[in-house]
């Protein structure tokens, strides 16, 4: 660990991704007691430094997904936010903004929202099996495409569509905890980047970054290996990467 003001995220040396799904980055940010929402969402656990970080890593990728819950509480759009990370991913050949994408099970999502309403990049609403028709229909009048997963399996299966269907090499997933669990049980993640805001929040119940009712046991622990960590002074953050390893596969 050493001092910095931040990391650059922006080019990142990223293996090449499996053939049958995306190669998946987390970014996650989150209090010294372990929650990543005040009040119902992220706001007041990072800095600006941190959503900084968020936007140099949507340069990497080619989708960036939420899950529902994410989407109602804090929106959900890849845009960068700045004209120079704009260019870094037209220079290495990729579209202006990564495909935005969403996981539902009910199809209860805020259709006034921008991921739904903003016409400068792509969306795609992958839904559980089952979704009710009238929801969908709703869905596809904003202009997004629907693709109803599986019953059995249905992360693999969205992973598979990502890669094979959007061309999607790269995914960063940006919450919230249960879509996180889901990816965890079908080693879907790759690697996992937190920023350890300088907060505590409080609260027996509060959320943790990873969903489920249930923790794993010994045996089933994902281990985790720090590939970086950066200290910042001046907002007393500390941004760590991480690559998963699952047992059994290593």
């Amino acid at each position: 660990m050493h001092a910095a003001s931040k990391p650059d995220y922006t080019r990142l040396d990223l293996p090449e991704p499996p053939e049958h799904r995306p190669y998946v980055l987390v970014n996650m940010v989150m209090s010294v007691d372990g929650k990543i929402v005040v009040e119902g969402n992220e706001q007041g656990i990072g800095s600006k430094t941190d959503q900084r970080l968020m936007r140099e890593l949507r340069v990497n990728v080619d989708m960036v997904m939420n899950g529902a819950s994410t989407l109602r509480q804090s929106g959900a759009s890849p845009r960068l936010g700045d004209e120079t990370l704009e260019a870094v991913r037209i220079q290495q050949g990729k579209a202006r903004f990564p495909i935005s994408s969403v996981l539902t099970a009910s199809g209860d999502l805020p259709l006034d929202r921008v991921f739904f309403t903003a016409s400068d990049f792509d969306a795609v609403v992958f839904a559980a099996a089952g979704l009710p028709v009238e929801r969908r229909s709703a869905i596809e009048e904003t202009g997004r495409s629907v693709i109803e997963l599986p019953a059995d399996d249905p992360i693999p299966a969205m992973l598979w569509h990502m890669r094979h269907d959007f061309g999607a090499r790269y995914l960063l997933v940006e919450g919230g905890a249960e879509l996180n669990r889901a990816l965890l049980e079908c080693n879907g993640i790759d690697e996992y980047f937190m920023t350890l805001g300088p907060v505590l929040v409080g609260g027996r119940h509060g959320l943790g970054a990873i969903g489920g009712d249930e923790g794993w046991s010994r045996d089933e622990l994902r281990q985790l290996e720090l590939l970086a960590a950066v200290t910042n002074p001046a907002t007393s953050e500390i941004y760590t990467r991480w690559r998963v390893h699952y047992p059994g596969k290593e």
